[in-house]
């Protein structure tokens, strides 16, 4: 069953087409890949279905419901997260607080008092949080503000934030990029774990080790269109997709 539908989605800029007519299906429960070129149109597309731009022409669908042109904030709460290319974390909070505040509400914020729940929450908040650090790798990390994080360890946070706000559907805007060899085997095992808990992800990275090992279909946009989807191995055997963006003809 589709849990993200996009149909004829475009996104223009000025002459620029961005995204152009694009057809995406995300299936509950699978991790699909998006990859293409630099300039391909990727972020763009995360950035339209996060709704950050509003489509230029077609609609979106999630979870059965017509999103097109639901606000950011209505997007989160109907259960769509997300982690950014460059890393986008409150560099003045604390490890803790950058938790706290991606997982509650303003509604809960508001009945259950703000100060109280910003000092240290309810036991509900403080046992989710706490395996939240646990699944990043920061426990007994929580005080430490995020600025002083190394990098490896600031991207492993915003991905436990992104998980914060119990998504059904996670995007990953190149979660790899900037890290080495272990990092990258790491992420492969928590991308794994997060599809074990029933989030559905929806992968967009250049480091094709890793889509090809961890996705169960790949999309490939080339010039704001897709022009091939498969699994892996096809994907990995299509002529159009090495020579869009392999490099090859063969």
């Amino acid at each position: 069953m589709a849990l993200l539908e996009l149909q004829g989605v475009s996104r223009h800029f000025g002459g620029v087409r961005a995204i152009d007519g694009l057809d995406l299906e995300v299936r509950e429960g699978e991790i699909l890949g998006l990859i293409g070129p630099n300039g391909s149109g990727k972020s763009t597309a995360v950035n339209v279905i996060t709704g950050l731009y509003p489509p230029s022409a077609g609609r979106i669908a999630f979870d059965g419901r017509d999103i097109t042109a639901a606000a950011t904030h209505r997007r989160l709460s109907e259960g769509i997260a997300r982690t950014f290319q460059n890393i986008r974390l409150f560099g003045g909070l604390t490890v803790w607080q950058n938790l706290w505040v991606a997982q509650n509400s303003a509604r809960d914020r508001a009945a259950r008092g703000f100060l109280s729940r910003w000092m240290g929450g309810q036991s509900g908040a403080r046992e989710g949080i706490g395996k939240l650090l646990a699944f990043a790798g920061l426990a007994g990390r929580e005080d430490e503000l995020a600025s002083n994080l190394a990098f490896g360890e600031q991207r492993r946070l915003e991905f436990a934030r992104a998980l914060a706000a119990k998504p059904k559907l996670l995007l990953l805007d190149e979660p790899a990029a900037g890290m080495n060899a272990g990092e990258i085997a790491d992420l492969d095992e928590r991308i794994r774990a997060v599809r074990e808990r029933g989030v559905t992800v929806l992968l967009i990275e250049h480091h094709m080790e890793l889509v090809m090992a961890v996705t169960d279909r790949v999309a490939v946009l080339n010039f704001g269109q897709k022009i091939a989807e498969g699994t892996p191995a096809q994907i990995q055997a299509h002529s159009a997709v090495r020579k869009a963006y392999l490099g090859g003809d063969h």
